[in-house]
């Protein structure tokens, strides 16, 4: 891709996430371009549909989830930074769920870019997980799914939560991973 088609590119995904957050997944595609300040040809040069520019804007999301766990495990010793992740977890689900959702419904579980986010944030726990396992500081017997289990749940009962309420809620998550 060229240098100026890969900005436009970028451009486009970082506008369209600002537009879906602020107005959901069906906001008006004309918004996006508006905003973005590049033409209609553009953005269907790049994205010939909704759900491939949902799935785009998707893919972004899961990338910087997954980032920000390699960058957690650099930074904390590894039972902070399994904690740490489950509040980023939880927050992407409880903030992204209208996207996810309309993922869901755009393309099949089956599909490359559901496997592609799948494999990336089972790889992001796991790489978590086995630290803290090596450390002794959660049971051995934990697995990646689990931890993607855990931050699913606890997200759907923590939407009318206050961060004080996610909070017990993860310390009682955190208490249970001990070995």
């Amino acid at each position: 891709m060229r240098a100026d088609a890969r900005r436009n590119y970028e451009r486009i995904v970082a506008t369209a996430r600002e537009v879906f957050f602020e107005h959901g997944v069906e906001a008006p595609l004309d918004d996006i371009v508006k905003r973005a300040g590049v033409g209609a040809g553009t953005l269907y040069r790049h994205f010939p549909s909704r759900e491939v520019l949902v799935e785009a804007v998707y893919r972004q999301e899961i990338e910087e989830i997954a980032a920000r766990a390699d960058a957690l495990a650099k930074e904390l010793p590894p039972a902070e930074a399994v904690r740490a992740w489950m509040h980023e977890m939880i927050r992407f689900h409880t903030e992204r769920s209208d996207l996810t959702a309309a993922l869901k419904a755009a393309i099949d579980e089956d599909s490359e870019t559901f496997q592609y986010c799948k494999t990336k944030l089972r790889g992001a726990a796991w790489a978590l997980l086995e630290e803290a396992q090596t450390a002794g500081v959660v049971r051995a017997d934990l697995e990646a799914v689990d931890l993607m289990r855990l931050s699913h749940g606890i997200a759907a009962s923590a939407r009318s939560a206050d961060e004080a309420g996610r909070e017990r809620m993860v310390s009682v998550l955190m208490n249970g991973l001990r070995p």
